[in-house]
């Protein structure tokens, strides 16, 4: 046995989290397992240098690695053990890599000789994961390790997707041995050097989409994730064109909800005037969003496009375009903004700024309401009243989006996110959780439905362990809320197999020794809000809401309503209570 410093030999495993921590990895999310070992004993010897945090899902550490990326703009990086383990994170790595996170996953696999031999969880992770990943590969021995750890990382930060290292248990423990090199693995050949791309567009590119859009009238910028640090180019942009700020979801953030120059969102979860934006414009200026409900933009020729994205393979890809940008947001805004000429013009803008007071009084009305049962709008607008300036909220998809993109306004200095284009269930409570430790100081609150949180409910016990003092809202209507709807309005069909088993989730909470709250009353619930808010360590509240209310889209199509009739007349179970509910709202509109 050595014992002197100076006869140290490190392990593969010693290796890969060197490199980590050479590329600023300080946070690895996971679950320990037999089939990485070796790794748990590299992370226990360098724990003030890189913090292992265990969760009790793999998929919630995929969740939390994308999140963290979201949140960060850094490398998240996910463990998982052999086998099982790994496949359990493939639906994090995929929303990773459809929403365009830079995530490295790191797996366990079992001894390198008996690969392939049917032994047990003999599970070729490297290629199960190669529709997933970017970068996907399997460690050959300990010398391999440092060069393709270096690949890994560069390739998800440079890409913005996710890698992927399959690392044989015995070759984690292995020493690294000089002389085992091959002739050609030269060591010191490889650099932790990320390079970022000056990332602008040619000048004749600019020219000519200033042009378009000095020629054009009645101008949308469809603003997404892309466009998040590009907040002041992009207000005044749209002050010199007179145009609108259409944001889809993952842009929620890019500028705040009460700038006279948005209209907020698109799409089923959107705002009317920001589709009577879309249906009247004559230019559309994508920019930074692969926003994929086309159903919802322009007919193609109804409106020129223009399109700016950081990866040239999306340029063109929802929309007919004149002209493609590839280029960083802010800093192509930056270049362009002196070729754009002032629009005298400001019909456009005023029609819809009329058209959001009006959307936003309704959206008060909605959110204010006192009736009982209470409306998930009630819950959505009293969590947007209490936020702090700096909160960093993380929603789930389902119905939940609905209230999460109508009710809580954006404000500067807030963050917002959820599953975007996988739109998976489950994400919220990993979000918070991950950003949470990215910034100890800060509010961060998840808004969940009742269906999604149950899936991984078990990680608010690592909240728990960690003392993260998130707060999780949890709408509950026991129901798939979204996929009775669907059933219905999409299809026709009654609802089938939507109802949930009611949980306690206040209990459960107060189980795992954090806080519980139950809302059911409209008229308390600000101040349960506000005391969840201001209660320390990890609070879950219960809101116990009328599972009727429907998620109605902005403009309803009339093919919509005839689905939805036809599912009534169909045999849908609760159609009386269904067809009240939607009358009482509607009525409620008019007057």
């Amino acid at each position: 046995m050595r014992t002197k410093k100076e006869d140290y030999l490190p392990t593969g495993a010693d290796v890969l989290v060197d490199t980590l921590i050479e590329w600023g990895v300080d946070l690895i999310f996971g679950l320990p397992g037999d089939g990485i070992n070796g790794i748990m004993e590299s992370l226990r010897q360098r724990q003030k240098k890189i913090r292992f945090v265990q969760v009790r899902h793999e998929e919630a550490a995929a969740f939390m690695a994308c999140g963290y990326a979201k949140y960060t703009g850094k490398l998240g990086v996910c463990l998982a053990t052999s086998g099982p383990g790994g496949i359990h994170l493939l639906n994090g790595l995929y929303d990773a890599k459809l929403d365009g996170q830079p995530v490295l996953a790191i797996t366990g696999h079992h001894f390198h000789d008996l690969i392939d031999t049917s032994a047990q969880q003999d599970v070729d992770l490297d290629r199960v994961f190669m529709d997933v990943a970017l970068y996907t590969t399997r460690v050959m021995g300990p010398e391999h390790v440092a060069n393709v750890a270096h690949i890994a990382c560069r390739t998800a930060l440079s890409r913005r997707g996710v890698a992927h290292i399959n690392f044989p248990v015995d070759l984690q423990s292995k020493e690294c041995v000089k002389k085992a090199r091959s002739e050609r693995n030269i060591p010191g050949h490889n650099a932790d050097l990320f390079a970022r791309r000056a990332g602008l567009p040619d000048e004749e590119a600019l020219r000519h989409a200033a042009a378009i859009l000095n020629a054009g009238e009645k101008i949308v910028l469809l603003a997404g994730r892309g466009a998040l640090r590009a907040r002041e180019e992009l207000i005044e942009l749209a002050e010199k064109l007179g145009g609108v700020i259409v944001k889809p979801l993952l842009g929620k953030a890019c500028v705040p909800d009460d700038s006279p120059y948005t209209t907020g969102g698109i799409g089923l979860l959107g705002t009317r005037p920001s589709q009577e934006a879309i249906e009247d414009c004559d230019t559309l200026f994508m920019i930074g969003t692969s926003f994929p409900y086309i159903e919802f933009l322009p007919k193609p020729g109804r409106a020129k496009g223009i399109q700016l994205d950081i990866d040239s393979a999306r340029i063109g890809l929802r929309y007919p375009i004149e002209v493609g940008l590839v280029g960083d947001a802010q800093r192509t805004l930056q270049r362009l903004l002196p070729m754009v000429r002032r629009n005298k013009d400001r019909s456009f803008l005023e029609k819809a700024q009329r058209g959001m007071k009006e959307w936003w009084e309704l959206m008060d009305e909605q959110g204010t309401r006192r009736d009982k049962p209470m409306k998930p709008q009630v819950l959505a607008h009293e969590i947007g009243r209490y936020l702090s300036d700096d909160a960093i909220v993380s929603c789930d998809s389902g119905t939940v989006a609905t209230w999460f993109a109508r009710h809580i306004k954006a404000r500067n200095g807030q963050m917002y996110s959820l599953s975007g284009t996988l739109a998976t269930m489950a994400n919220g409570l990993p979000y918070t959780i991950a950003a949470q430790l990215a910034y100890p100081g800060r509010q961060c609150v998840a808004f969940v439905g009742d269906g999604a949180f149950s899936m991984l409910m078990a990680e608010f016990s690592t909240a728990v362990k960690y003392k993260l003092p998130i707060k999780v809202f949890v709408v509950k209507n026991n129901t798939l809320g979204m996929i009775k709807w669907e059933q219905m309005v999409f299809l026709g069909n009654p609802e089938f197999a939507c109802d949930l088993q009611p949980i306690d989730f206040a209990a459960y909470a107060r189980a795992c020794g954090g806080a519980g709250i139950v809302i059911d009353d409209p008229k308390l619930c600000g101040d349960a809000v506000a005391k969840a808010l201001s209660t320390p360590g990890p609070v879950l509240v219960e809101a116990i809401v009328d599972p009727f209310e429907p998620p109605m889209p902005p403009k309803i199509q009339a093919k919509q309503a005839v689905k939805f009739a036809k599912a009534l007349a169909r045999g849908e179970p609760k159609r009386m209570k269904i067809a009240t509910t939607i009358l009482e709202d509607k009525v409620r509109e008019l007057v």
